[in-house]
Protein backbone atom coordinates (compact mmCIF):
# COMPACT_ATOMS: atom_id res chain seq x y z
CA UNK A 1 0.00 0.00 0.00
CA UNK A 2 1.61 3.35 -0.70
CA UNK A 3 1.53 6.67 0.57
CA UNK A 4 -0.88 9.17 1.96
CA UNK A 5 -3.58 9.63 -0.61
CA UNK A 6 -2.98 5.90 -2.21
CA UNK A 7 -3.00 4.43 1.34
CA UNK A 8 -6.44 5.71 2.37
CA UNK A 9 -7.66 4.89 -1.14
CA UNK A 10 -6.50 1.42 -0.99
CA UNK A 11 -7.98 1.12 3.16
CA UNK A 12 -11.72 2.68 1.61
CA UNK A 13 -11.59 -0.27 -0.80
CA UNK A 14 -10.28 -2.87 1.19
CA UNK A 15 -6.63 -0.68 0.90
CA UNK A 16 -4.65 -0.39 1.84
CA UNK A 17 -4.28 0.32 1.67
CA UNK A 18 -5.53 -0.08 2.39
CA UNK A 19 -4.17 1.58 2.79
CA UNK A 20 -5.32 2.89 3.72
CA UNK A 21 -4.40 3.21 3.93
CA UNK A 22 -4.08 3.61 5.99
CA UNK A 23 -3.32 0.21 7.33
CA UNK A 24 -1.55 -4.35 14.56
CA UNK A 25 -1.99 -7.57 15.85
CA UNK A 26 -6.07 -8.62 16.57
CA UNK A 27 -9.05 -8.73 15.35
CA UNK A 28 -11.98 -7.51 16.98
CA UNK A 29 -13.33 -7.38 20.36
CA UNK A 30 -15.24 -10.29 21.44
CA UNK A 31 -17.91 -9.36 21.98
CA UNK A 32 -17.89 -8.41 18.12
CA UNK A 33 -17.99 -11.70 16.46
CA UNK A 34 -20.74 -13.07 14.71
CA UNK A 35 -22.73 -14.15 17.69
CA UNK A 36 -22.71 -11.03 19.40
CA UNK A 37 -23.73 -9.07 15.92
CA UNK A 38 -27.29 -8.50 15.71
CA UNK A 39 -28.35 -11.10 18.01
CA UNK A 40 -28.21 -14.52 18.28
CA UNK A 41 -29.81 -15.89 15.34
CA UNK A 42 -27.87 -17.11 12.41
CA UNK A 43 -26.93 -15.59 9.28
CA UNK A 44 -29.27 -16.14 6.56
CA UNK A 45 -29.49 -15.37 3.03
CA UNK A 46 -31.84 -12.03 1.31
CA UNK A 47 -32.11 -8.43 2.61
CA UNK A 48 -30.14 -5.19 1.65
CA UNK A 49 -26.78 -4.03 2.66
CA UNK A 50 -26.47 -0.34 2.65
CA UNK A 51 -22.65 0.77 2.78
CA UNK A 52 -22.23 4.15 3.93
CA UNK A 53 -18.87 5.71 2.60
CA UNK A 54 -17.06 9.05 2.41
CA UNK A 55 -15.06 8.16 -0.97
CA UNK A 56 -16.15 6.61 -3.89
CA UNK A 57 -15.57 3.74 -5.22
CA UNK A 58 -13.87 5.79 -8.69
CA UNK A 59 -12.20 3.74 -11.11
CA UNK A 60 -14.29 0.86 -10.71
CA UNK A 61 -12.44 -1.26 -13.28
CA UNK A 62 -10.09 -4.17 -12.16
CA UNK A 63 -7.05 -2.44 -14.39
CA UNK A 64 -7.55 0.60 -12.65
CA UNK A 65 -7.86 -0.56 -9.13
CA UNK A 66 -5.13 -0.75 -6.01
CA UNK A 67 -6.53 -3.08 -3.49
CA UNK A 68 -5.16 -5.28 -0.98
CA UNK A 69 -6.60 -8.29 -1.21
CA UNK A 70 -8.84 -7.73 -4.01
CA UNK A 71 -10.50 -5.14 -1.74
CA UNK A 72 -13.74 -4.88 -0.13
CA UNK A 73 -16.42 -3.83 -2.76
CA UNK A 74 -14.17 -4.43 -5.17
CA UNK A 75 -13.71 -8.14 -4.13
CA UNK A 76 -17.87 -8.82 -4.38
CA UNK A 77 -17.60 -8.50 -8.77
CA UNK A 78 -14.10 -9.55 -9.34
CA UNK A 79 -12.41 -12.61 -8.21
CA UNK A 80 -8.86 -13.02 -8.54
CA UNK A 81 -6.72 -16.36 -9.02
CA UNK A 82 -6.33 -15.69 -4.41
CA UNK A 83 -7.65 -14.08 -2.35
CA UNK A 84 -7.58 -13.32 1.44
CA UNK A 85 -8.92 -15.73 3.58
CA UNK A 86 -12.06 -14.61 5.57
CA UNK A 87 -11.39 -14.75 9.00
CA UNK A 88 -11.05 -12.75 11.52
CA UNK A 89 -7.94 -11.69 13.13
CA UNK A 90 -4.42 -13.36 12.50
CA UNK A 91 -5.98 -15.55 10.54
CA UNK A 92 -7.06 -13.73 7.70
CA UNK A 93 -3.83 -12.17 6.86
CA UNK A 94 -3.34 -15.84 4.66
CA UNK A 95 -3.21 -16.12 1.24
CA UNK A 96 -5.85 -18.87 -0.12
CA UNK A 97 -6.72 -19.68 -3.47
CA UNK A 98 -9.44 -18.30 -5.18
CA UNK A 99 -10.04 -18.72 -9.06
CA UNK A 100 -6.65 -21.10 -9.25
CA UNK A 101 -6.99 -24.70 -7.33
CA UNK A 102 -3.99 -23.56 -4.91
CA UNK A 103 -1.81 -20.24 -4.08
CA UNK A 104 0.70 -21.60 -7.17
CA UNK A 105 3.16 -24.07 -7.71
CA UNK A 106 6.45 -21.75 -7.87
CA UNK A 107 9.30 -23.12 -10.23
CA UNK A 108 12.92 -24.03 -7.78
CA UNK A 109 14.03 -20.90 -7.97
CA UNK A 110 10.58 -18.89 -8.12
CA UNK A 111 10.50 -17.60 -11.22
CA UNK A 112 8.07 -19.26 -12.88
CA UNK A 113 5.02 -19.39 -11.53
CA UNK A 114 2.02 -21.73 -12.79
CA UNK A 115 -1.53 -21.73 -11.86
CA UNK A 116 -4.67 -24.17 -13.09
CA UNK A 117 -8.58 -22.45 -12.72
CA UNK A 118 -10.91 -24.20 -10.98
CA UNK A 119 -13.59 -26.12 -13.50
CA UNK A 120 -17.12 -24.56 -13.56
CA UNK A 121 -15.96 -21.13 -13.55
CA UNK A 122 -18.53 -18.59 -14.74
CA UNK A 123 -19.42 -14.84 -15.90
CA UNK A 124 -22.61 -13.07 -15.01
CA UNK A 125 -24.09 -13.98 -18.84
CA UNK A 126 -22.59 -17.41 -18.28
CA UNK A 127 -19.75 -17.76 -20.51
CA UNK A 128 -16.85 -20.20 -18.84
CA UNK A 129 -13.90 -18.02 -17.70
CA UNK A 130 -10.57 -19.02 -19.60
CA UNK A 131 -6.78 -18.75 -18.53
CA UNK A 132 -6.60 -16.24 -21.21
CA UNK A 133 -9.21 -14.16 -19.70
CA UNK A 134 -6.95 -13.67 -17.05
CA UNK A 135 -4.07 -13.16 -19.01
CA UNK A 136 -5.89 -10.22 -20.94
CA UNK A 137 -6.94 -8.74 -17.95
CA UNK A 138 -3.45 -8.14 -16.90
CA UNK A 139 -2.47 -7.02 -20.09
CA UNK A 140 -4.85 -4.47 -20.05
CA UNK A 141 -3.21 -3.26 -16.49
CA UNK A 142 -0.51 -2.00 -18.69
CA UNK A 143 -2.30 0.36 -20.72
CA UNK A 144 -1.36 3.63 -19.90
CA UNK A 145 -5.57 4.96 -19.88
CA UNK A 146 -6.20 2.43 -17.72
CA UNK A 147 -3.03 3.12 -15.15
CA UNK A 148 -3.78 3.74 -11.38
CA UNK A 149 -3.49 -0.63 -10.50
CA UNK A 150 0.11 -1.70 -8.19
CA UNK A 151 3.52 -1.59 -10.17
CA UNK A 152 4.39 -4.75 -9.46
CA UNK A 153 3.66 -6.83 -12.61
CA UNK A 154 5.00 -4.12 -14.14
CA UNK A 155 8.37 -4.85 -12.77
CA UNK A 156 8.61 -8.06 -12.47
CA UNK A 157 7.36 -9.99 -15.49
CA UNK A 158 9.68 -10.38 -18.26
CA UNK A 159 9.37 -7.63 -20.94
CA UNK A 160 6.63 -5.83 -18.45
CA UNK A 161 8.72 -2.22 -18.30
CA UNK A 162 7.74 -1.35 -22.54
CA UNK A 163 4.72 -3.19 -22.99
CA UNK A 164 2.02 -0.57 -23.97
CA UNK A 165 -0.64 -3.17 -22.98
CA UNK A 166 -2.91 -5.09 -25.30
CA UNK A 167 -4.79 -1.93 -27.22
CA UNK A 168 -1.23 -1.06 -29.05
CA UNK A 169 1.10 -3.74 -28.58
CA UNK A 170 -1.57 -7.19 -29.69
CA UNK A 171 0.41 -10.07 -29.39
CA UNK A 172 0.48 -9.61 -25.78
CA UNK A 173 2.84 -10.52 -23.19
CA UNK A 174 4.89 -13.38 -23.96
CA UNK A 175 5.90 -13.92 -20.39
CA UNK A 176 2.67 -14.98 -19.65
CA UNK A 177 1.46 -18.57 -21.35
CA UNK A 178 -1.98 -20.13 -21.51
CA UNK A 179 -0.94 -23.37 -22.86
CA UNK A 180 -5.17 -24.36 -22.38
CA UNK A 181 -8.05 -23.17 -20.90
CA UNK A 182 -7.15 -23.64 -17.57
CA UNK A 183 -3.89 -23.24 -16.97
CA UNK A 184 -1.81 -20.17 -16.68
CA UNK A 185 2.24 -19.51 -16.37
CA UNK A 186 4.55 -16.64 -15.15
CA UNK A 187 7.92 -15.97 -16.28
CA UNK A 188 9.82 -13.57 -14.06
CA UNK A 189 12.95 -11.31 -13.92
CA UNK A 190 13.58 -11.99 -10.75
CA UNK A 191 12.88 -14.75 -8.13
CA UNK A 192 9.51 -13.53 -6.31
CA UNK A 193 8.21 -15.96 -3.14
CA UNK A 194 5.33 -13.40 -2.39
CA UNK A 195 3.80 -13.61 -6.11
CA UNK A 196 0.89 -15.64 -4.42
CA UNK A 197 0.22 -11.86 -2.57
CA UNK A 198 0.20 -10.20 -5.81
CA UNK A 199 -1.98 -12.64 -7.57
CA UNK A 200 -5.10 -11.15 -5.00
CA UNK A 201 -4.54 -7.88 -6.56
CA UNK A 202 -7.51 -6.98 -8.79
CA UNK A 203 -5.52 -6.85 -11.71
CA UNK A 204 -5.28 -10.64 -12.08
CA UNK A 205 -8.94 -10.92 -11.96
CA UNK A 206 -10.11 -12.38 -15.48
CA UNK A 207 -11.75 -9.83 -18.23
CA UNK A 208 -12.94 -11.21 -21.72
CA UNK A 209 -11.61 -9.98 -24.60
CA UNK A 210 -15.31 -9.25 -26.42
CA UNK A 211 -16.60 -7.26 -23.39
CA UNK A 212 -13.68 -4.89 -23.08
CA UNK A 213 -14.56 -1.34 -24.06
CA UNK A 214 -11.40 0.78 -22.63
CA UNK A 215 -12.47 3.26 -20.23
CA UNK A 216 -15.97 2.42 -20.37
CA UNK A 217 -15.73 -0.82 -18.62
CA UNK A 218 -16.37 0.38 -15.30
CA UNK A 219 -19.43 1.02 -15.96
CA UNK A 220 -20.48 -2.43 -16.20
CA UNK A 221 -17.67 -4.18 -15.83
CA UNK A 222 -18.55 -8.55 -16.45
CA UNK A 223 -18.55 -10.31 -13.08
CA UNK A 224 -16.90 -13.17 -12.22
CA UNK A 225 -18.26 -12.99 -8.53
CA UNK A 226 -20.97 -13.41 -6.67
CA UNK A 227 -22.69 -9.45 -7.49
CA UNK A 228 -22.65 -7.58 -10.44
CA UNK A 229 -23.06 -4.53 -11.35
CA UNK A 230 -26.25 -2.85 -12.04
CA UNK A 231 -25.75 0.62 -11.85
CA UNK A 232 -22.71 3.19 -11.37
CA UNK A 233 -23.70 6.81 -11.00
CA UNK A 234 -21.24 9.66 -10.84
CA UNK A 235 -17.90 7.53 -11.06
CA UNK A 236 -18.77 5.34 -8.07
CA UNK A 237 -20.90 8.19 -5.73
CA UNK A 238 -23.23 5.28 -5.79
CA UNK A 239 -23.32 1.78 -7.08
CA UNK A 240 -25.86 -0.98 -7.23
CA UNK A 241 -24.88 -4.43 -6.67
CA UNK A 242 -27.64 -7.56 -7.38
CA UNK A 243 -26.63 -11.30 -7.23
CA UNK A 244 -24.31 -12.80 -10.12
CA UNK A 245 -26.54 -16.00 -11.18
CA UNK A 246 -23.82 -17.75 -12.57
CA UNK A 247 -22.01 -17.57 -9.08
CA UNK A 248 -21.50 -21.18 -7.38
CA UNK A 249 -20.82 -21.42 -3.95
CA UNK A 250 -19.15 -24.67 -4.50
CA UNK A 251 -16.26 -23.20 -6.77
CA UNK A 252 -16.12 -20.15 -4.14
CA UNK A 253 -15.50 -20.99 -0.06
CA UNK A 254 -14.24 -17.51 0.70
CA UNK A 255 -17.64 -15.03 0.08
CA UNK A 256 -20.71 -15.79 1.59
CA UNK A 257 -22.32 -13.47 -0.18
CA UNK A 258 -25.92 -13.50 1.97
CA UNK A 259 -27.63 -10.08 1.03
CA UNK A 260 -29.57 -10.12 -2.20
CA UNK A 261 -28.37 -6.26 -2.97
CA UNK A 262 -25.66 -4.30 -1.64
CA UNK A 263 -26.48 -0.45 -2.20
CA UNK A 264 -23.14 1.74 -1.97
CA UNK A 265 -23.67 5.35 -1.45
CA UNK A 266 -20.51 7.54 -1.36
CA UNK A 267 -19.90 11.10 -0.96
CA UNK A 268 -20.90 11.26 2.22
CA UNK A 269 -20.03 13.81 5.42
CA UNK A 270 -17.85 10.90 7.93
CA UNK A 271 -19.98 12.72 11.12
CA UNK A 272 -23.00 12.02 9.18
CA UNK A 273 -22.16 8.55 8.42
CA UNK A 274 -21.53 7.99 12.38
CA UNK A 275 -24.53 9.55 13.06
CA UNK A 276 -26.58 7.04 10.97
CA UNK A 277 -25.07 4.53 11.81
CA UNK A 278 -25.34 5.21 15.50
CA UNK A 279 -29.27 5.76 15.41
CA UNK A 280 -29.93 2.30 13.26
CA UNK A 281 -33.10 4.11 11.74
CA UNK A 282 -35.05 2.43 8.55
CA UNK A 283 -32.20 1.15 5.79
CA UNK A 284 -29.50 1.77 8.30
CA UNK A 285 -30.30 -0.72 10.53
CA UNK A 286 -28.46 -2.65 7.61
CA UNK A 287 -25.84 -0.60 7.08
CA UNK A 288 -21.70 -0.55 7.55
CA UNK A 289 -19.06 1.78 6.35
CA UNK A 290 -15.86 0.64 4.55
CA UNK A 291 -13.88 3.77 4.69
CA UNK A 292 -14.83 5.58 7.94
CA UNK A 293 -13.79 5.59 11.39
CA UNK A 294 -14.75 7.02 14.85
CA UNK A 295 -12.77 9.77 15.93
CA UNK A 296 -11.88 10.29 19.71
CA UNK A 297 -14.57 12.42 20.48
CA UNK A 298 -17.36 9.81 18.62
CA UNK A 299 -15.55 7.20 20.35
CA UNK A 300 -16.01 8.44 23.40
CA UNK A 301 -20.03 9.21 23.42
CA UNK A 302 -19.88 5.61 21.71
CA UNK A 303 -18.00 4.08 24.89
CA UNK A 304 -20.27 5.58 27.34
CA UNK A 305 -23.86 3.52 25.65
CA UNK A 306 -23.04 -0.27 26.07
CA UNK A 307 -25.34 -1.19 23.30
CA UNK A 308 -23.85 1.33 20.88
CA UNK A 309 -20.30 0.06 21.86
CA UNK A 310 -21.21 -3.71 21.24
CA UNK A 311 -21.55 -2.22 17.46
CA UNK A 312 -17.99 -1.11 17.28
CA UNK A 313 -15.96 -3.50 14.99
CA UNK A 314 -12.14 -2.79 16.25
CA UNK A 315 -9.34 -3.82 13.75
CA UNK A 316 -5.74 -3.51 12.78
CA UNK A 317 -3.94 -2.95 9.55
CA UNK A 318 -0.06 -3.20 8.55
CA UNK A 319 0.31 0.51 9.13
CA UNK A 320 3.08 2.46 10.50
CA UNK A 321 3.10 6.45 11.15
CA UNK A 322 6.79 7.53 11.93
CA UNK A 323 9.29 10.57 11.42
CA UNK A 324 11.42 10.22 8.89
CA UNK A 325 15.23 11.87 8.20
CA UNK A 326 16.82 12.79 4.99
CA UNK A 327 20.73 12.41 5.89
CA UNK A 328 21.71 14.42 3.39
CA UNK A 329 20.30 17.71 5.27
CA UNK A 330 22.02 18.97 8.64
CA UNK A 331 22.01 18.03 10.94
CA UNK A 332 20.51 14.75 10.02
CA UNK A 333 23.50 13.67 8.57
CA UNK A 334 25.13 12.79 12.29
CA UNK A 335 23.52 9.55 13.25
CA UNK A 336 23.65 10.79 17.00
CA UNK A 337 21.40 13.83 16.09
CA UNK A 338 18.73 11.50 14.77
CA UNK A 339 19.49 9.07 17.90
CA UNK A 340 19.23 12.01 20.04
CA UNK A 341 15.42 12.92 18.34
CA UNK A 342 14.82 9.28 18.79
CA UNK A 343 15.40 9.15 22.82
CA UNK A 344 13.47 12.63 23.32
CA UNK A 345 10.31 11.50 21.93
CA UNK A 346 7.18 11.21 24.50
CA UNK A 347 5.17 8.43 22.60
CA UNK A 348 2.47 9.07 25.34
CA UNK A 349 1.58 12.73 24.26
CA UNK A 350 1.71 11.50 20.52
CA UNK A 351 -0.84 8.36 20.91
CA UNK A 352 -2.92 10.67 22.96
CA UNK A 353 -2.83 13.45 20.30
CA UNK A 354 -3.86 10.83 17.79
CA UNK A 355 -6.82 9.93 19.46
CA UNK A 356 -5.89 8.06 22.22
CA UNK A 357 -4.88 4.37 22.99
CA UNK A 358 -8.00 3.05 21.52
CA UNK A 359 -7.32 4.38 18.51
CA UNK A 360 -3.43 4.07 18.22
CA UNK A 361 -0.45 1.97 19.61
CA UNK A 362 2.59 2.83 20.17
CA UNK A 363 5.42 1.29 18.25
CA UNK A 364 9.25 1.13 18.49
CA UNK A 365 9.66 -1.00 15.17
CA UNK A 366 9.44 -0.30 11.91
CA UNK A 367 7.13 -3.61 10.42
CA UNK A 368 4.02 -3.53 12.30
CA UNK A 369 2.93 -5.77 15.35
CA UNK A 370 1.87 -8.75 13.56
CA UNK A 371 3.60 -11.95 12.99
CA UNK A 372 2.58 -12.31 9.27
CA UNK A 373 5.18 -8.61 8.83
CA UNK A 374 8.04 -10.89 10.89
CA UNK A 375 7.65 -8.63 13.54
CA UNK A 376 10.51 -9.19 15.85
CA UNK A 377 10.06 -6.43 18.79
CA UNK A 378 13.11 -4.30 19.17
CA UNK A 379 13.77 -0.92 20.45
CA UNK A 380 16.64 0.58 19.64
CA UNK A 381 16.74 3.85 21.84
CA UNK A 382 14.80 3.24 24.25
CA UNK A 383 13.00 5.67 25.32
CA UNK A 384 10.11 4.70 27.70
CA UNK A 385 6.37 5.50 27.34
CA UNK A 386 7.38 9.40 27.63
CA UNK A 387 10.69 10.02 26.57
CA UNK A 388 14.55 10.30 27.90
CA UNK A 389 15.21 13.96 26.92
CA UNK A 390 18.35 13.27 29.46
CA UNK A 391 19.70 10.58 27.07
CA UNK A 392 19.24 13.47 24.26
CA UNK A 393 20.99 15.90 25.73
CA UNK A 394 23.82 13.43 26.08
CA UNK A 395 24.20 12.47 22.76
CA UNK A 396 23.56 15.88 21.38
CA UNK A 397 26.36 16.99 23.02
CA UNK A 398 28.70 14.28 21.72
CA UNK A 399 27.25 15.11 18.41
CA UNK A 400 28.95 18.86 19.11
CA UNK A 401 25.56 20.58 20.43
CA UNK A 402 25.88 21.10 24.00
CA UNK A 403 23.48 24.40 23.74
CA UNK A 404 20.90 22.01 21.39
CA UNK A 405 19.49 22.69 18.21
CA UNK A 406 16.50 24.31 15.87
CA UNK A 407 15.04 22.01 13.45
CA UNK A 408 12.14 22.37 11.36
CA UNK A 409 9.28 19.58 11.31
CA UNK A 410 7.46 19.14 7.97
CA UNK A 411 3.93 17.40 8.58
CA UNK A 412 0.65 17.86 6.61
CA UNK A 413 -2.13 20.33 7.74
CA UNK A 414 -4.99 17.34 6.96
CA UNK A 415 -6.94 16.44 9.76
CA UNK A 416 -5.60 12.65 9.89
CA UNK A 417 -4.11 12.47 12.93
CA UNK A 418 -1.06 11.25 11.74
CA UNK A 419 0.71 13.53 9.94
CA UNK A 420 -1.14 16.48 11.38
CA UNK A 421 -0.50 19.04 13.55
CA UNK A 422 -1.89 17.22 16.62
CA UNK A 423 0.74 15.21 16.15
CA UNK A 424 3.76 17.71 14.96
CA UNK A 425 2.93 19.70 18.11
CA UNK A 426 3.41 16.75 20.49
CA UNK A 427 6.42 16.14 19.22
CA UNK A 428 7.76 19.52 19.20
CA UNK A 429 6.55 19.87 23.00
CA UNK A 430 8.88 16.47 23.77
CA UNK A 431 12.02 17.83 22.15
CA UNK A 432 12.07 20.82 23.91
CA UNK A 433 12.73 19.40 27.10
CA UNK A 434 15.60 17.58 25.73
CA UNK A 435 17.39 21.60 24.32
CA UNK A 436 15.73 20.60 20.79
CA UNK A 437 14.13 23.77 19.49
CA UNK A 438 11.07 22.58 16.59
CA UNK A 439 9.60 25.33 14.25
CA UNK A 440 6.78 24.11 12.51
CA UNK A 441 6.30 23.58 8.79
CA UNK A 442 2.44 23.08 7.82
CA UNK A 443 1.64 22.40 4.22
CA UNK A 444 -1.27 21.52 2.38
CA UNK A 445 -1.51 17.81 2.05
CA UNK A 446 -0.80 18.10 -2.10
CA UNK A 447 2.04 20.44 -1.24
CA UNK A 448 3.23 17.92 1.89
CA UNK A 449 3.41 14.56 -0.26
CA UNK A 450 4.95 16.95 -3.08
CA UNK A 451 7.90 18.17 -0.95
CA UNK A 452 8.43 15.20 0.93
CA UNK A 453 8.60 12.57 -1.77
CA UNK A 454 10.87 14.47 -4.32
CA UNK A 455 14.26 13.78 -4.36
CA UNK A 456 15.20 17.53 -4.68
CA UNK A 457 12.71 19.07 -2.38
CA UNK A 458 12.87 16.73 0.57
CA UNK A 459 12.99 17.96 3.93
CA UNK A 460 15.38 17.41 6.36
CA UNK A 461 12.94 16.22 9.52
CA UNK A 462 9.12 15.25 8.60
CA UNK A 463 6.47 13.05 9.62
CA UNK A 464 5.58 10.35 7.03
CA UNK A 465 3.44 6.55 7.05
CA UNK A 466 3.14 3.57 4.87
CA UNK A 467 1.05 0.70 4.44
CA UNK A 468 1.16 -2.71 3.05
CA UNK A 469 0.15 -3.87 -0.05
CA UNK A 470 -0.36 -7.07 1.25
CA UNK A 471 0.44 -8.45 4.94
CA UNK A 472 4.29 -9.07 4.49
CA UNK A 473 7.31 -7.45 5.40
CA UNK A 474 8.48 -7.24 1.69
CA UNK A 475 5.87 -4.49 0.64
CA UNK A 476 7.00 -2.70 3.51
CA UNK A 477 10.71 -2.99 3.86
CA UNK A 478 11.56 -3.08 0.08
CA UNK A 479 10.23 0.43 -1.05
CA UNK A 480 11.63 2.56 1.63
CA UNK A 481 15.28 0.80 2.27
CA UNK A 482 16.00 -0.99 -0.93
CA UNK A 483 18.22 1.36 -2.37
CA UNK A 484 17.94 -0.08 -6.31
CA UNK A 485 14.05 1.84 -5.02
CA UNK A 486 15.66 5.22 -4.87
CA UNK A 487 13.37 7.37 -7.53
CA UNK A 488 15.24 11.00 -8.87
CA UNK A 489 12.77 11.66 -11.18
CA UNK A 490 9.07 10.99 -9.70
CA UNK A 491 7.32 9.89 -6.30
CA UNK A 492 10.65 8.55 -4.23
CA UNK A 493 9.67 6.84 -0.50
CA UNK A 494 13.13 5.41 0.12
CA UNK A 495 13.47 8.81 1.93
CA UNK A 496 16.39 7.61 3.97
CA UNK A 497 18.18 7.49 0.73
CA UNK A 498 19.66 3.60 2.04
CA UNK A 499 21.52 2.10 -0.43
CA UNK A 500 23.80 -0.58 1.77
CA UNK A 501 24.39 -3.95 -0.59
CA UNK A 502 24.34 -6.07 2.58
CA UNK A 503 20.49 -4.56 3.25
CA UNK A 504 19.70 -5.30 -1.16
CA UNK A 505 20.94 -8.42 -0.91
CA UNK A 506 19.24 -9.73 1.86
CA UNK A 507 15.54 -8.62 0.05
CA UNK A 508 16.93 -10.34 -2.88
CA UNK A 509 17.45 -13.54 -0.74
CA UNK A 510 14.48 -13.34 1.43
CA UNK A 511 11.85 -12.89 -1.77
CA UNK A 512 13.49 -16.46 -3.33
CA UNK A 513 11.87 -17.78 -0.35
CA UNK A 514 8.41 -19.36 -1.13
CA UNK A 515 8.13 -20.74 2.68
CA UNK A 516 6.16 -17.34 3.79
CA UNK A 517 6.67 -18.33 7.35
CA UNK A 518 10.67 -18.42 7.22
CA UNK A 519 10.61 -15.11 4.99
CA UNK A 520 8.78 -13.48 7.54
CA UNK A 521 11.43 -14.36 10.10
CA UNK A 522 14.21 -13.00 7.87
CA UNK A 523 11.89 -9.76 7.30
CA UNK A 524 12.26 -8.98 11.03
CA UNK A 525 15.44 -9.62 11.32
CA UNK A 526 16.12 -7.22 8.27
CA UNK A 527 13.96 -4.47 10.33
CA UNK A 528 15.92 -4.79 13.57
CA UNK A 529 18.91 -4.30 11.51
CA UNK A 530 17.87 -1.04 9.79
CA UNK A 531 16.65 -0.21 12.97
CA UNK A 532 19.64 0.39 14.45
CA UNK A 533 20.26 3.40 11.93
CA UNK A 534 17.88 5.17 12.99
CA UNK A 535 16.32 6.39 9.67
CA UNK A 536 12.87 6.68 10.88
CA UNK A 537 11.52 6.79 14.49
CA UNK A 538 8.47 4.49 14.95
CA UNK A 539 5.61 6.32 16.37
CA UNK A 540 2.60 4.36 16.30
CA UNK A 541 0.18 2.02 14.30
CA UNK A 542 -3.45 3.11 14.15
CA UNK A 543 -6.29 1.22 15.04
CA UNK A 544 -9.78 1.55 13.31
CA UNK A 545 -12.78 1.36 15.24
CA UNK A 546 -15.95 1.35 12.85
CA UNK A 547 -19.82 1.14 13.65
CA UNK A 548 -22.21 -1.16 12.13
CA UNK A 549 -26.31 -1.12 11.89
CA UNK A 550 -27.79 -2.74 14.39
CA UNK A 551 -29.45 -5.51 12.23
CA UNK A 552 -26.02 -6.53 10.92
CA UNK A 553 -24.24 -9.66 11.39
CA UNK A 554 -21.51 -12.11 10.91
CA UNK A 555 -18.75 -9.72 12.03
CA UNK A 556 -15.71 -10.09 10.27
CA UNK A 557 -12.56 -8.06 10.39
CA UNK A 558 -9.14 -9.65 9.37
CA UNK A 559 -5.59 -8.48 10.03
CA UNK A 560 -5.08 -7.93 5.71
CA UNK A 561 -7.69 -5.30 5.87
CA UNK A 562 -8.39 -4.20 9.19
CA UNK A 563 -11.91 -3.53 8.81
CA UNK A 564 -15.37 -4.96 8.29
CA UNK A 565 -15.01 -7.67 5.69
CA UNK A 566 -18.40 -7.02 3.40
CA UNK A 567 -18.27 -10.13 1.72
CA UNK A 568 -19.26 -12.38 4.84
CA UNK A 569 -22.01 -9.88 6.51
CA UNK A 570 -25.75 -10.70 6.13
CA UNK A 571 -28.67 -8.74 7.53
CA UNK A 572 -31.32 -11.29 7.65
Amino acid sequence: MRQPSVIARRVAAASVTLVVAAGTAACGPKDNDAKGAGGDSKPQKGGTLTVLNASPQEDFDPARLYTSGGGNVPSLVFRTLTTRNRESGAAGAKVVPDLATDTGRPSENATVWTYTLKKGLKYEDGTPITSADIKYGIERSFAAELSGGAPYLRDWLIGGADYQGPYKDKKGLASIETPDDLTIVFHLNKPEGEFPYLATQTQFTPVPKAKDNGTKYEEHPISSGPYKVVKNENDGERITLERNPYWSAATDAERKAYPDKIDVRSGLDSSVINQRLSASQGADATAVTTDTNLGPAELAKVTGDKALAARVGTGHFGYTNYIAFNPKVKPFDDPKVRQAIAYAVDRSSVINAAGGSSLAEAATTYLPNQKSFGYTPYDQFPAGASGNPAKAKELLKEAGHPNGITVTLTHSNDKNFETSPEIATALQDALKKAGITVKLQGLEDNDYRDKIHGVKTEPGFFLAHWGADWPSGGPFLAPIFDGRQIVKDGANFNTGFLDDKSVNDEIDAINKLTNLDEAAKRWGALDKKIGQQALTVPLFHPVYKRLYGSAVKNIVISDWTGVLDISQVAVK
